[in-house]
């Protein structure tokens, strides 16, 4: 009842290789990789260059939203 043993993972990785193929693994697994790979790149680069481009990028939002915002009365035809 509690862990699976050696013999039970390898059945499991067994049906998955028969279900999914070698290729599409290896691609899945270059994917995760890249992905994990980048994420550490941008926590590593991140930090005050981001923070201060995602405020300058919301302050230039908030301004052209002023600029482009319409203020209407809506009248009921009556």
């Amino acid at each position: 009842m509690g862990a699976f043993s050696v013999w039970h993972w390898l059945i499991v990785l067994l049906i998955v290789v028969l279900v999914f193929g070698t290729k599409k693994l290896k691609n899945i697994g270059s994917d995760l990789g890249g992905a994990v790979k980048g994420f550490k790149d941008g926590m590593k680069d991140g930090g005050s260059t981001a923070e201060s481009t995602t405020t300058a990028q919301v302050a230039q939002d908030k301004a052209s939203a002023d600029k482009a915002t319409i203020d209407v009365e809506a009248k009921t035809k009556g």
